[in-house]
């Protein structure tokens, strides 16, 4: 029997669909966009027209701009849906005409690439639009359906196979599997090759495998360059590339330009660690892995920005390390205020540096387990 879960952005989404404005949903490929579009857009009670922007007509069909052409492909209808609208060129122009002009529409879009989007969210569509980010499952939302006790059981199974929506109806591991091996050849880099012309796939897998080995290390661009044969310019490119298409996300370094205090350098952490661990070939249940610790500090970085989005907590996020080795996993800046947490597996005891309690005596600490996690990311 399919599960469907109820995304945490559901309600507030419907709540912004309001006469001549744009809610624009934003996410990785297959995170569950067009099946929260038609769940929505079961919940409407008006008339609504969906569109796929991959398909070349719909993109002929909306090349034309004008308002009357427009009024008469509408039909009527108050509630014009695009799904994956970045790929309709100049979308964001013509969202803006349409909204202008039409009185009473309303307009609701996805997109798996910030490439284009960045048209929607820019100038065109300037105090016209909601924006909301789409991950894959978080804690919170599975919730819905399973106990504190399942979580328990299923925590592990996640940190390994990641929280794609499509894998919590594939019971079997061969079945996770698959879909995984999928995901990687047909929709992990369909955005980003298509992007000026890149051509070689092989290197960026490549470069994803390299930082899927140094998650919580901090990643050197000519260090990764050499090892590709590519430039350092060309993979901080390739790099940028992948966290507008939502597949990384990247961590800076703390400071506030003390001596001993590295901010240059960066990390990088997978969105989901089911792409993560496929890529390294890697599937193992954690009872026989050795790098549960990587595991667990993508796993619960990846649901604390999840958290962060669906709360519109504002927060600055960095790591922060000195010279002389001394380090913490994730500092927030929010409120005026810092925080620093470290991520541990298993509890145990660990002291706050020395150099950042002496540096920053106000900032609060906490270690983040797998006993005591759901207090901070639902």
């Amino acid at each position: 029997m399919i599960k469907l879960i109820k995304r945490t952005i559901e309600d507030e989404v419907l709540s912004n669909l309001k006469e001549n404005k744009v809610v624009v949903i934003v996410g990785a490929r297959r995170t569950g966009k067009t099946v929260l579009l038609d769940q929505i857009a079961d919940q409407v009670n008006e008339d609504y027209l969906i569109l796929n922007g991959e398909d070349n007509t719909v993109a002929e069909i909306l090349k034309k701009r004008s308002v009357q052409h427009y009024k008469n492909f509408l039909e009527n209808k108050k509630l014009l849906i695009i799904d994956e609208a970045q790929k309709v060129e100049g979308i964001g122009d013509i969202l803006k005409l349409m909204i202008d002009e039409i009185m009473g529409l309303k307009i609701l879009i996805t997109g798996s690439s910030a490439f284009d989007i960045a048209n929607l969210t820019g100038e065109p569509l300037t105090g016209r639009k909601f924006t909301y980010h789409l991950y894959g499952f978080s804690e919170k939302e599975y919730l819905q359906n399973e106990s504190k006790i399942e979580k328990i059981d299923n925590l592990p199974v996640r940190l390994v196979y990641g929280n794609y929506p499509e894998l919590i109806n594939l019971p079997e591991r061969n079945q996770k599997l698959n879909y995984l091996q999928e995901i990687v050849n047909s929709y992990l880099l369909k955005d980003i090759l298509a992007f000026e012309n890149i051509r070689n796939s092989s290197k960026i897998l490549n470069l994803l495998r390299l930082v899927a080995f140094q998650i919580g290390s901090e990643v050197s661009f000519q260090e990764l360059g050499n090892k590709l044969s590519l430039s350092k310019n060309t993979v901080e490119k390739y790099l940028d590339l992948l966290s507008k298409v939502y597949i990384l996300h990247k961590l800076e370094g703390f400071s506030r330009n003390l001596r001993k205090e590295i901010s240059k350098n960066t990390k990088w952490y997978f969105y989901d660690n089911g792409i993560r661990n496929i890529l390294i070939n890697n599937m193992n249940p954690i009872e026989l892995r050795n790098d549960i610790g990587i595991l667990w500090e993508n796993y619960i970085i990846s649901e604390r920005i999840k958290y962060q989005n669906y709360n519109q907590i504002l927060s600055k996020n960095y790591f922060w390390r000195t010279y002389d080795q001394q380090e913490i996993d994730w500092i927030e800046e929010r409120g005026g205020n810092l925080f620093a947490y470290e991520m541990k597996w298993k509890p145990q005891k660990t002291k706050i540096p020395a150099g950042w309690s002496k540096t920053y005596p106000e900032s609060k600490f906490k270690i983040i387990t797998s006993e005591n996690y759901l207090d901070w990311i639902i």
